[in-house]
C-alpha cells in the first residue's frame, strides 16, 4: 500500500472514531432526556390524576348540595301538577308565573319564587366557598308567535320570564353573582306535539344548580 493510501486510511479511521464518539455522546444525550420525559411525565400524571380528583370531589360536593336543595324546595312546594322535577330541573309552568303575553310576576308566581329564594338562602351558608355555583333561570315558550311592541318575538318574552324571576330572586337575598338568565324561544320544546297541552307544557321556566 502506498503512503498515499495508507495516510487515507488513517485519516478515515480518525474519522470514524470521531464519529462513533458523537454518536455515543448522542445516545447518552438521548438517554437523559428520555430520563426527563419520563420524570416529567410523571409529574404531569400525577398532577393531572390530582387535578382530576379535586374536580371529582368539587362536582360530588355540587350534587350533594343539588339533592339537598331540590329535596328542600319540593318539600316546601308541595306537590302539584304545574311544578315538576325532570332530571336535574325544577320546572315551573309558565301559567304558575306569568299571565298570558306577560312576564310580570303574579301573586302566585311571587308566592312561588319565594319559596325558592327562601329555600336557596338557607343552604348557601353550607355550600364551601371554593365550589363555584350558580342557579340557571331558563325560559321558554310554545312555537305559537307573540308579536307585541313590548315583545317583538319569542326570543323577547322568553329571555324577559327569565330575567322577570332573576330580578325577583335578587330582591328576595339570593346574590346576583349566583344568579344566570337566558331565554331559549320556543326552540327547545319538552313535547313537539302540535296540541294545546303539549303548547302548555313547552311554556315554562327551568332551573337548575350548576357549575360556571
Amino acid at each position: 500500500m502506498s503512503k498515499v493510501a495508507q495516510a487515507e486510511v488513517r485519516a478515515l479511521n480518525i474519522q470514524l472514531a470521531n464519529l462513533r464518539q458523537q454518536l455515543t455522546s448522542l445516545n447518552a444525550a438521548i438517554e437523559v432526556y428520555d430520563a426527563k420525559d419520563i420524570e416529567q411525565g410523571a409529574i404531569i400524571t400525577n398532577l393531572s390524576e390530582r387535578l382530576n380528583t379535586a374536580l371529582a370531589s368539587k362536582v360530588a360536593e355540587l350534587n350533594q348540595f343539588r339533592s339537598d336543595f331540590f329535596g328542600r324546595l319540593r318539600q316546601a312546594l308541595g306537590e302539584r301538577n304545574d311544578i315538576r322535577i325532570q332530571g336535574d330541573r325544577f320546572i315551573f309552568q309558565s301559567e304558575v308565573l306569568f299571565s298570558s303575553g306577560s312576564a310580570t310576576l303574579g301573586i302566585v308566581g311571587q308566592q312561588e319564587m319565594t319559596k325558592l329564594a327562601d329555600t336557596l338562602s338557607s343552604i348557601i351558608e353550607t355550600i364551601p366557598n371554593d365550589v363555584d355555583w350558580v342557579l340557571r333561570i331558563d325560559g321558554h315558550t310554545d312555537v305559537l308567535p307573540i308579536r307585541t311592541v313590548q315583545f317583538p318575538s319569542n326570543w323577547d318574552l322568553s329571555a324577559a320570564r327569565s330575567l322577570s324571576v332573576l330580578k325577583y330572586l335578587i330582591s328576595r337575598g339570593v346574590p346576583a353573582d349566583r344568579l344566570a338568565a337566558t331565554g331559549f324561544g320556543q326552540f327547545h320544546p319538552l313535547d313537539p306535539s302540535d296540541t294545546q297541552d303539549a303548547y302548555r307544557r313547552n311554556r315554562r321556566i327551568e332551573m337548575r344548580l350548576d357549575q360556571k
